[in-house]
């Protein structure tokens, strides 16, 4: 699958950006309720500069963006986040990150053009957030994984709790991480990529 000078990588996944030893590209989406950490993955798995969208939070949002658990944010994502991580020399993830807010949801029928699955990062303070995010990747029969990230006032629960509450099918794998170090995403990322090629040794048989 060799995404390179194909308009599927809308925006600036072009290219110019794929290293010369690659091969092959795949873009996968980062998506989560407001402000599970989506930016910060992005910017610590990425190798590149990531490209950010991110802007200061104003009184606009008062009463519109429920900030309950997070009240220390002062800045949010109002277009995409974007990353490159390279799996392997001939492998190149373009990862993009989607805005949380649902005013801004509309922006996720580009941002999905071309991906092969996604992350969705939760927070288990606010579970609740995800909820409607995950409907709306199944209902786009998107693969996805659960990555559920580590925040230092974050209960934990065990996996099959957490599966119940988010009423994930069996096969969905959950993985825990810290989106701010490199590694911990990389992990999310492999996972997703695993997941993803399972289901296409299914699908071939």
């Amino acid at each position: 699958m060799d995404y390179r000078g194909s308009d599927t990588l809308a925006g600036p996944a072009s290219a110019d950006l794929l290293p010369d030893s690659a091969t092959m590209a795949v873009k996968v989406v980062i998506v989560g309720g407001f402000g599970v950490g989506k930016t910060t993955l992005v910017g610590s798995v990425s190798e590149i500069r990531p490209l950010t969208t991110e802007e200061t939070m104003t009184q606009a949002g008062a009463g519109v963006d429920d900030l309950a658990g997070i009240e220390r944010k002062t800045s949010t994502t109002v277009a995409m986040d974007f990353g490159r991580i390279s799996i392997t020399d001939e492998l190149v993830l373009y990862v993009f990150g989607t805005p949380g807010q649902e005013r801004f949801w509309f922006l996720w029928n580009g941002l999905f053009e071309g991906a092969l699955g996604a992350v969705v990062l939760v927070d288990t303070r606010r579970l609740e957030v995800s909820f409607d995010v995950i409907g709306r990747l199944e209902d786009r029969g998107v693969p996805f994984v659960v990555a559920v990230n580590s925040f230092p006032e974050s209960p934990g629960y065990p996996t099959e709790d957490l599966r119940a509450a988010l009423d994930l099918d069996s096969e969905v794998p959950i993985v825990a991480c810290d989106a701010r170090t490199r590694e911990s995403s990389k992990d999310v990322l492999l996972t997703l990529m695993h997941y993803l090629y399972g289901l296409s040794a299914r699908a071939a048989r």
